[in-house]
């Protein structure tokens, strides 16, 4: 099963209402809405007066990213949007574990975000506890970046960790993930695939349920 979610920090912000419509139309299954607080990365993005908006503006999923420092401050904060998923940096905490427990009590599915220098035994504790584990191929904080090749390294080892597992988490991968990135990625068993500025918001031919298709065909 491969799952499709659309960036919506890299639409247009202008037209946001618009851009869901359409997002809609194309079939992305989640919204991946990227929260930034300028501490743990530099930069900053999507407070909950506007992911409320988009919320009540569209039917797809949120599955919002914590690119934060004190992940349970912030996940107090988004949890009345109840969004499918609901992510956390392991860097950011000293016990996941409670985390994931808030996570689990606001009924919100866990997932736990790793970026492309941090080792995966770090999160093998909690692999088991998590319905998804966020996998980051550039460097959380801005679109636009390079393809980090050494995490196709890093699935492989996660793919040993969870391979025993009687409930398999989901590996969602995010950071210039394109027609030419995602062939690796499904052949490392990524099944959910976060799409911004490089094939789904960008000034290439094609509209998103083009773009979209275009992608589908590399599962099949």
């Amino acid at each position: 099963m491969h799952k499709i979610a659309a960036s919506i920090m890299c639409a247009d912000q202008i037209r946001l209402k618009e851009e869901l419509c359409n997002l809609e139309q194309a079939g992305i299954e989640l919204l991946h809405c990227d929260v930034m607080d300028g501490v743990f990365v530099n930069n900053l993005a999507m407070g909950p007066y506007v992911l409320e908006e988009i919320k009540e503006a569209t039917s797809i999923p949120l599955d919002i990213h914590l690119a934060t420092v004190s992940p349970a401050k912030y996940i107090e904060m988004f949890a009345g949007l109840q969004p499918e998923y609901m992510s956390f940096h392991i860097e950011t905490t000293n016990d996941a574990g409670k985390e994931i427990d808030l996570l689990q009590k606001k009924n919100i599915k866990p997932v736990i975000a790793i970026s492309p220098e941090t080792s995966v035994e770090e999160i093998v504790p909690y692999l088991s506890e998590v319905a998804m584990v966020l996998m980051m191929t550039v460097n959380p904080g801005f679109a636009g970046q390079a393809f980090n090749y050494s995490v196709l390294e890093k699935l492989d080892i996660l793919q040993e960790r969870v391979a025993n597992l009687g409930s398999r988490p989901l590996i969602e991968v995010d950071g210039n993930i394109n027609e030419k990135t995602i062939p690796s990625l499904v052949e490392k068993g990524a099944n959910v695939f976060v799409l911004g500025t490089s094939q789904l918001f960008n000034e290439k031919e094609g509209g998103y349920t083009e773009k979209v298709e275009n992608v589908r065909k590399i599962f099949l």
